[in-house]
């Protein structure tokens, strides 16, 4: 049996920098979703915060579907 290394290597890479990347946008949500409660609290209003919270949620959930996609396909 041959190990191929480099290929390996390269699955590991992409995955970390795809983990990464998922959980950094999952806490730009979170951190967006914490300013509007924030915001109301004080009586204010954070629609831009919260539009970014649901794109970076949207964008997390895309990318979830491409990877189920890509193991089902």
């Amino acid at each position: 049996m041959k190990i191929d290394w480099a290929a390996l290597g390269s699955v590991f890479g992409v995955s970390l920098v795809v983990t990464v990347a998922l959980v950094g946008l999952f806490t730009l949500g979170i951190t967006g979703l914490s300013h509007r409660e924030r915001a109301v609290a004080q009586g204010g209003s954070a629609g831009l915060a919260v539009t970014g919270a649901y794109a970076c949620f949207a964008a997390c959930a895309a990318a979830v579907g491409y990877g189920i996609y890509l193991i089902v396909a």
